[in-house]
């Protein structure tokens, strides 16, 4: 079948509407796409940085000073431990660090500083301890608390102790939804990225309901200011 110049440049002019189209719709679902993802599983960028400013307000040391731990190689779930360790040992992150850097496990550093496993259990409300927390709690429930001493936590027990306190304590929320959150398989910066959109999204909606109460009030102050001029004139 043949087509006139005409009707060709028509269809070409439909196929190009088309594609266009087409990639306009597209781009939304891809960024959305990702952004779900990002948000869900690590937070990407924004989660770590997210995280990062947690942990200097939580151990009160400057963001600059967290970012420059993270660079000499400690991974970012462990950041936590640096300042938690260095607070209890009195020492600078810098020395947990370099510990650290010289393959002593977190356990060997908390020892080497006369303290105790007792300082990474976090209280909690639940009975069964679901991964992964079940090791270090069977620990502290096997042990007499005298004996908490002798208690030997892994390096996965540590950094989850500790992660767990410090998101629980600083955002304000109960250790078992951390608990739930982190077995259902986030990561702490996700968790962490989470809890502080949602709470963003909180107050951006307590604002917004204050705003629009003053101004519903201020609108009812008027009205009565109407009502009473209008009184006094007909009293005249």
């Amino acid at each position: 079948m043949l087509y006139s110049k005409k009707q060709l440049h028509n269809r070409q002019t439909l196929i190009i509407f088309l594609l266009v189209l087409l990639s306009i719709l597209a781009c939304p679902l891809m960024s959305l796409a990702q952004t779900q993802w990002n948000v869900g599983i690590s937070g990407g960028k924004q989660g770590i940085e997210s995280f990062n400013i947690s942990i200097g307000e939580y151990y009160k040391v400057p963001n600059d000073e967290v970012v420059v731990i993270h660079k000499r190689g400690i991974p970012e779930d462990e950041m936590p431990v640096v300042f938690f360790l260095a607070q209890r040992a009195h020492v600078k992150p810098e020395v947990i660090v370099s510990l650290r850097m010289r393959n002593m496990s977190w356990m060997d550093i908390t020892l080497h500083y006369g303290l105790s496993p007792e300082i990474y259990y976090v209280p909690v409300k639940v009975k069964h301890y679901g991964p992964p927390y079940g090791h270090a709690y069977g620990y502290y429930k096997k042990y007499p608390h005298k004996d908490w001493y002798k208690i030997r936590l892994s390096d996965a027990d540590i950094i989850n102790q500790v992660n767990l306190r410090f998101i629980s304590e600083h955002h304000g929320y109960a250790p078992e939804q951390i608990m739930r959150y982190r077995s259902a398989g986030k990561d702490y910066a996700a968790i962490d990225y989470d809890i502080r959109q949602e709470k963003y999204q909180k107050e951006k909606y307590n604002k917004n309901k204050n705003k629009e109460w003053k101004e519903e009030k201020n609108q009812g102050k008027g009205k009565g200011t109407d009502k009473s001029k209008d009184k006094d004139k007909d009293r005249k």
